[in-house]
């Protein structure tokens, strides 16, 4: 019987990652409190959430601090404001929260899954990047602390799910031969451009490109989604989850998102997850680890569903994937630099300054910087180190917006 409930730390509370966990919450408050949240430029509907959840910290941005303590003290809400990166690490270290939902989108989430897994935390993991960027820390501090790292991305936790109890408590065993691992599939969708020409793509504006079939999604990912970078990053997240090098892992194209990701062992077998496209499902997966319970989701209807579909990337045509590979392949520094640069990138496009085929230009530019190249093979063995490297990318990436991109 449970008697007391766990204690949450939801950090990106107001994304599509954040709502989904709520609901879980609301569904089984009998197990679960919202102990801290954070948000970043939603400040009213972060606001409706401290209302609703009473929790004991907030962390906002920076600029938003005095107007965000205003509006708790007009609502007689005593929940304590915190601040920045600062905040969000003392919100992930803190000794009575016990599950952190690491949710922030982008190398913002880094320090805080950093201090989570350093802290031995419970930790469900969405902000991949942290371990594009800092994988070999992040791992290495889970495993000395004790810290338990839950994918909730829909792709990795599907894998999760379909790996060994012995895999899944220590991911060092994937390499032992009586476990019989092969390979590890991640599907991806496809995006909104699966079925479109690269000049399609070259002219798509920006209501086109966040726009997805299947998923509801923040713009950032969304964009992602639609330049396949998103399954570039997920499979050097991969990598660093479960312990296996790039040309273990595969990618295929499944347009249904009825099949989340497969898992192929050495006596062809393929181990499957297969769902309706919820996230709510690898979170409710997570959070009652490992139990299960109910998501409220509506069942996938094996009646309903007629043939499913499998398709070879096209790498000329989704570039992301053949530079994510490239990146994975060359380290740490490499892996930094396709993310940050992407990350300016996508923005550039958002911004309307550059068009959705210009992102991966600008990531393989600043890859082949031989300013940056030259720092591929650091060791980056703390996190200055990385921020460094991250910041002189953003600078590169910006220059060559700036002064306008050529392939």
């Amino acid at each position: 019987m449970i008697t007391t409930r766990e204690n949450l730390a939801v950090l990106g509370a107001t994304g599509s990652i954040g709502d989904s966990t709520l609901e879980l919450v609301r569904l089984h408050r009998d197990r679960y409190r919202v102990y801290a949240l954070s948000g970043f430029s939603q400040i009213d509907k972060l606001l409706s959430l401290c209302q609703e959840f009473q929790p004991e910290f907030v962390c906002v941005a920076v600029e938003y601090v005095d107007e965000f303590r205003q509006k708790l003290t007009q609502h007689d809400l005593t929940t304590t404001v915190l601040s920045g990166d600062e905040g969000l690490v003392r919100i992930a270290s803190a000794k009575a929260v016990d599950t952190v939902v690491a949710a922030i989108v982008g190398a913002a989430g880094l320090s805080s899954t950093l201090a989570a897994a350093r802290s031995g935390k419970r930790i469900l993991l969405a902000n991949k990047e942290s371990l594009v960027m800092a994988g070999h820390l992040v791992m290495a501090a889970a495993r000395e602390s004790g810290a338990v790292i839950l994918p909730i991305d829909s792709e990795h936790n599907a894998i999760y799910q379909c790996l060994p109890a012995a895999i899944q408590t220590d991911n060092r065993a994937i390499h032992e031969d009586c476990h019989g691992i092969n390979k590890l599939w991640l599907t991806a969708s496809g995006g909104g451009f699966l079925h479109k020409s690269i000049d399609q793509m070259r002219q798509a504006s920006v209501q086109d490109a966040v726009k997805h079939p299947n998923w509801s999604m923040g713009q950032k990912i969304s964009i992602d989604s639609a330049t396949m970078m998103n399954k570039g990053l997920e499979l050097i997240e991969a990598c660093h989850l479960f312990n296996l090098p790039e040309d273990r892992i595969s990618i295929v194209i499944h347009p249904d998102s009825v099949v989340h990701s497969l898992v192929e062992y050495v006596d062809g077998s393929f181990l499957a997850q297969l769902g309706n496209p919820d996230m709510k499902t690898p979170i409710a997966h997570a959070l009652a680890y490992p139990n299960r319970m109910n998501a409220n989701v509506k069942s996938l209807d094996l009646y309903d569903l007629s043939a499913l579909t499998f398709i070879k990337p096209d790498e000329e045509k989704f570039v992301s994937l053949a530079l994510a590979r490239f990146a994975a392949k060359r380290g740490v520094g490499a892996c930094i630099t396709l993310n940050a640069a992407n990350e300016v990138a996508v923005a550039a496009f958002l911004d309307e300054k550059i068009r959705l085929t210009d992102i991966a230009v600008v990531v393989r530019h600043c890859l082949k910087d031989l300013t940056l190249s030259s720092h591929f093979d650091d060791k980056f063995e703390n996190l200055d180190e990385i921020l460094n490297m991250d910041d002189k990318v953003r600078q590169t990436a910006a220059r060559y917006i700036d002064k306008g991109v050529t392939a």
